[in-house]
């Protein structure tokens, strides 16, 4: 089958997250930012904003712009632009401007990125190697550990807000989304944040911590607990996991349900025909205290264990590379 250009291939890959942009929702965004980055066609759309494709006028290369409405109820882009200049480095999306562009709206530029992971995932018919699962956790790992080290916490963790790079770094894997992180070092005290158990539910129900569920404030451990769901989603090939699928009339009966499956699912069930670290990763998370600093080295370990027993290669040829599917975006 002759493969389409590595740019639509990109954009097909992006535009199945199937964007709500529509035409008549009357946005009215502007043609250009600062005279330096054309806005282009609309890449995704939700309920804190909308992203755009476009172009920086001086190098050629292609950026993402998301705009958000200055009437919005809930003005996110502000608390991103200050995360974003906090934990620049590997694998975090690099920020080239923010601020505010006319009477309507703020706009933040970002470095062009390629599909996510639960694009790609889809794309290999839901059945990722655990080579692959183990060269994207490790990367994931070490992004989470990074964000952690920068006293905040993500809130957030799950295959949709972890996307691969493009171009040169292909191979990088990249937490994007920080509209839901809170820090858990004050800044002035550099004190933990206090235990609370009456807190409004935070995050993706799919892969969220037993504590979140429960109403516990969210710390370092639950964004592990949060990773090793989604590396056990990612393993388990399309089987998917326990607590999917359930119908529920609102939001907050599915958590519930969610809840009770998830805090009854056994362990060994849960990582049935996994190898046995997979266990480990999850049942370690669980053990966590509140404030305790996780070992991180410990976790990358267990993923080097797997590695050495199954004789498998960190040769960075994902199983998609493998379909000859591509994330480099042409020029």
């Amino acid at each position: 089958m002759r493969l389409k250009s590595h740019y639509n291939q990109l954009t097909e890959l992006l535009s199945s997250k199937s964007c709500k942009y529509r035409s008549t929702q009357g946005e009215c965004i502007p043609p250009r930012i600062q005279n330096r980055w054309s806005v282009q066609s609309p890449l995704s759309s939700g309920s804190f904003g909308s992203i755009y494709q476009g172009k920086d006028l001086i190098t050629g290369e292609r950026v993402a712009i998301k705009f958000e409405k200055k009437a919005s109820h809930h003005l996110q882009l502000h608390k991103e632009s200050q995360i974003y200049r906090l934990i620049e480095g590997t694998g975090m999306p690099k920020m080239y401007w923010y601020g505010t562009v006319d009477e309507n709206y703020q706009a933040m530029v970002l470095e062009m990125l390629g599909p996510s992971i639960e694009d790609l995932y889809n794309y290999c018919h839901r059945k990722f190697t655990i080579k692959t699962v183990l060269l994207l956790g490790e990367q994931m790992l070490e992004r989470i550990c990074h964000v952690h080290r920068r006293s905040l916490v993500h809130r957030d963790i799950k295959p949709d807000n972890f996307t691969m790079g493009i171009n040169s770094k292909c191979q990088n894997v990249y937490l994007i989304d920080f509209g839901l992180s809170k820090y858990y070092l004050d800044k002035t005290t550099r004190q933990h944040i206090e235990y609370n158990d009456h807190k409004h539910f935070v995050g993706t129900i799919r892969y969220a911590s037993l504590r979140t569920h429960a109403g516990i404030e969210q710390s370092r451990r639950d964004d592990l607990e949060s990773l090793a769901y989604t590396l056990i989603y990612l393993a388990r090939r399309d089987k998917g996991l326990p607590w999917q699928g359930i119908k529920c009339e609102d939001k907050k009966e599915k958590q519930e349900k969610v809840y009770e499956v998830k805090l009854h699912t056994h362990i060994e069930a849960l990582c049935e025909d996994l190898p046995k670290e997979f266990q480990e990763f999850l049942m370690y998370t669980r053990q966590l205290g509140f404030a305790e600093e996780p070992n991180y080295a410990y976790l990358i370990s267990l993923f080097k264990q797997v590695y050495q027993t199954m004789n498998l290669k960190n040769d960075f040829v994902y199983d998609w590379i493998q379909l000859g599917i591509k994330t480099k975006v042409e020029m």
